[in-house]
């Protein structure tokens, strides 16, 4: 189990992550501390292996928090609980440090995925400036308008998960051969279609086609 610590002045944040993380079972959560007051040696000296750390309504203390904890222990992973996805603020928190940003309309169940997705390397943050505006799909039925190089964004599990549904897995399937759950193989896809622009798994499969991304039938395989 990894060893977790939540600062946050909310007692209702508190609990609301406390049930979501018993619910997973993959965390240990070693207390709370609040946030008006939290220092970074008392946080780290309960050898925690992530910290979650409410934003404080986009306090200035809260990324400072961030950068002493990073400071005093760099292994640690620092993950910030906000309201709002504000460009200008999460370029403050991963200046800081912060390993990661989660929204708090996130579901409690989730948030043991999220956190163990985010450690093990498979969520990224994309700066504010590579973010294409909103609005323009992909138009798979015209030969796509897809975001330059968005391939690149996608992280190793992405990328995987895109190749299987590409080539005609269902979710179970790919979770069945990833050796994860189907909310885990949803949760990739969701950020897929994200970071490619595209609405479906139609436009998805069609980008990773049109890409390259997936292997060609073996023709020369007898028969």
């Amino acid at each position: 189990m990894k060893r977790l610590v939540v600062v946050a002045d909310d007692s209702l944040i508190v609990e609301a992550i406390r049930i979501g993380l018993r619910e997973s079972g993959e965390f240990s959560l070693l207390g709370s501390v609040a946030a008006s007051n939290a220092n970074a040696p008392q946080i780290v000296d309960a050898s925690p292996d992530v910290v979650l750390v409410d934003d404080m309504e986009h306090s200035l203390r809260a990324a400072d928090l961030v950068r002493a904890i990073k400071t005093e222990a760099p292994n640690v992973a620092v993950i910030m609980l906000t309201l709002s996805m504000d460009p200008e603020w999460l370029d403050q928190i991963f200046d800081a440090g912060a390993t990661a940003a989660i929204s708090k309309v996130t579901h409690p169940r989730s948030l043991g995925t999220l956190i163990r997705e985010t450690m093990d390397g498979h969520v990224v943050h994309i700066p504010a400036d590579a973010v294409r505006p909103a609005g323009k799909r992909a138009k798979a039925a015209s030969g796509g308008d897809y975001p330059e190089g968005a391939e690149a964004a996608l992280t190793n599990r992405e990328l995987e998960v895109l190749q299987l549904v590409a080539s005609g897995s269902s979710n179970r399937e790919i979770a069945r051969n990833l050796w994860v759950t189907e909310q885990t193989v949803k949760f990739h896809l969701a950020n897929v279609y994200r970071k490619l622009d595209v609405g479906n798994r139609t436009q998805a499969s069609h980008f990773a086609h049109v890409n390259g991304l997936v292997d060609p039938p073996n023709l020369s395989s007898s028969v």
